[in-house]
């Protein structure tokens, strides 16, 4: 529903993650059904309550989803090695289909190396540098699941992506990279803007869709759009104990087309999508299995 002064239709990113668990679910049941119950692990440590929101919606649109969840929480004292050791035996374990490693991380943890140790055929949040690689191959197996949102969400617009002109705002390797290459190889003219860029508006303004992921609040305003371009926030910030994004919502509203509100935007189908990783490395590892496995007449 509009308001006066807005002139964008509001993306509904809720309704959007609703169908896809459903149908996610689906091939859930289909893999349950063949002895393949898809599983996820997650893994705090630490402290867990800056991650405690995340866990708790992962596991409740899990079990929406026909997808089981286990949270384990390992204390801030343990050790790289010994995080490793880990994952090591979740990579080993069939019954595990899929592993999520929580954020923040102690500091004597680097994020990058314990990613590194997950197995890709169970990195369902995309982030193994195998699966944020593929993407400039066009292998979408499992891609980073912030990134493959935001760009699912454009699809369901009314918008030709072939020839779309589009601007990413933010190159970081987990959202705004792989958020041009997914967009390329669907045929758009993609402009990656960055800390260095001269002038963010100037190619915001030329954009048909515009893509903000840098974690600053109000960074994307209305006079940097073009009237009714698209615009998928993915900043998640919190300023004066609200969560908002990283653009200016009021003026962005009145001269955008469409707009993903913070939240209900990009966040749900980001874990909606977490789910359907999980079910195709449920698949992925089933094929793999009876292929290594399989008998062969001698």
């Amino acid at each position: 529903m509009k308001t006066d002064g807005i002139r964008a239709a509001l993306i509904d990113g809720k309704a959007i993650a609703a169908k896809m668990r459903t149908e996610t679910a689906a091939e859930a049941a289909e893999l349950a059904a063949l002895g393949w119950q898809p599983r996820l692990v997650s893994i705090t440590v630490g402290d867990g309550a800056a991650s405690e929101v995340y866990v708790r919606n992962q596991q409740r649109t899990a079990e929406n989803a026909g997808v089981e969840f286990e949270a384990r929480t390992y204390p801030e004292t343990i050790s790289m090695e010994q995080l490793v050791g880990v994952l090591q035996g979740l990579n080993a374990d069939p019954r595990v289909n899929g592993i999520i490693i929580q954020r923040p991380l102690p500091a004597h943890i680097p994020v990058k190396t314990l990613q590194k140790a997950v197995h890709p055929l169970k990195d369902v949040e995309g982030m193994h540098p195998a699966s944020i690689g593929n993407i400039v191959y066009n292998d979408l197996a499992l891609g980073p699941c912030t990134a493959v949102a935001a760009v699912e969400i454009l699809k369901t617009l009314p918008l030709k992506i072939e020839g779309l002109d589009v601007t990413v705002i933010g190159h970081s390797e987990i959202v705004g990279k792989p958020i041009a290459f997914l967009l390329m190889s669907l045929g758009a003219t993609v402009t990656v803007c960055h800390h260095m860029t001269r002038s963010v508006a100037m190619h915001s303004r030329a954009a048909d869709a515009v893509f903000v992921a840098v974690g600053k609040p109000g960074l994307v305003t209305g006079d940097m759009l073009k009237p009714g371009a698209a615009l998928i926030d993915i900043g998640i910030n919190r300023v004066d104990g609200k969560t908002v994004g990283d653009a200016d919502f009021d003026s962005c509203a009145k001269v955008a087309g469409w707009l993903t509100p913070v939240p209900g935007g990009v966040g749900p189908v980001t874990v909606a999508t977490l789910m359907k990783n999980a079910v195709l490395a449920t698949r992925l590892q089933m094929a793999h299995y009876r292929a290594e496995y399989a008998l062969t007449d001698v």
